[in-house]
């Protein structure tokens, strides 16, 4: 049947299929993989995503990595072995997650995935715009608007809970020998919980963690690096390289604080943006150099003295 277009369908995303030249169907949702033109007519996302979509998914793969090291870190103990092989195993197991999601993404088989553009906030939350044409029948237009960027974060974490039920338990219990029995698997009870915690936020907060994810690492890598420091009693440039550690840890944060101002840039403009990376070690720097007039001690001894 030919259906003329009409007022009656006047959801954002209620779309018909063209087949043949002609408008076929009911208004209603577009199938997934596919998305209502501004002639509310369904067609296929054949793009590529842009720097920024990579760019939020690879915020989001990073996610669970971060919070496994930071618990492997937390429950291993300073002078537990197994820290450094737990922190491989959870990178192995983040990294073939990635790359499972990919091969069984649209197109299957492929390191590629095609897509949706992104528009606005408002095709993250499609089901919160299913129109009323007359007020009384309400037409469900639902759908993957944002075609792959909603659904593919929570396969992702799918893989990474299943590859992590299958390798790391064995591995904990072969290597962990310096950790008790009821603290070696501790890692994983938090991954278990925080699995869950992730998929709910990108299930409800997907839209908002896709504009402000820049802002957020920024805040978070530069709070975590003056936590860091501080715990670590890190006064001086020679506090700070007498442990490997300390440069590993130092050297993660810079990272992340060059992927936030990539992602607020988008190196739209290279000759502009690119100067903008020498920020990178500037925290770090001030820190060092501010350190010694804050140390409160010092500060209790010149207030004791009427300084």
């Amino acid at each position: 049947m030919t259906v003329a277009m009409s007022s009656t369908c006047p959801g954002l995303y209620c779309g018909k299929t063209l087949i043949n030249g002609t408008i076929e169907g009911e208004c209603g949702v577009c199938p997934r993989g596919e998305r209502a033109n501004l002639q509310k007519i369904c067609q296929k996302c054949i793009g590529s995503p842009e720097l920024y979509d990579w760019l939020y998914l690879g915020f989001m793969a990073m996610l669970p990595l971060l919070l496994h090291w930071f618990f492997i870190e937390w429950y291993s103990g300073k002078k537990s072995s197994s820290a450094l092989f737990q922190h491989i195993t959870a990178l192995f197991e983040c990294s073939a997650a990635a790359v499972v999601t990919l091969l069984v993404s649209d197109p299957v088989g492929q390191l590629s995935i095609r897509s949706c553009r992104v528009q606005m906030l408002s095709d993250w939350y499609t089901m919160l715009y299913n129109p009323s044409p007359d007020y009384v029948t309400t037409l469900h237009c639902t759908q993957e608007a944002v075609f792959p960027l909603y659904t593919i974060v929570l396969i992702y974490y799918a893989f990474c809970l299943v590859l992590m039920m299958l390798l790391r338990p064995l591995l904990v219990k072969k290597i962990a020998c310096g950790l008790g029995k009821s603290d070696r698997f501790k890692s994983i009870y938090a991954a278990l919980y925080f699995f869950p915690i992730l998929t709910v936020l990108q299930a409800v907060g997907g839209g908002l963690l896709y504009y402000a994810f820049p802002y957020i690492i920024l805040v978070l890598s530069l709070v975590t690096l003056a936590v860091y420091m501080s715990a670590s009693e890190i006064q001086s440039f020679k506090n700070l390289v007498a442990k490997k550690k300390r440069l590993v840890v130092l050297l993660s944060h810079w990272l992340l604080h060059a992927y936030g101002i990539i992602s607020i840039s988008r190196l739209d403009k290279l000759g502009q943006d690119l100067p903008l990376l020498a920020l990178v070690p500037g925290p770090a720097l001030f820190y060092l150099l501010t350190a010694k007039f804050t140390e409160p001690n010092r500060i209790l001894s010149e207030g004791g003295n009427g300084h």
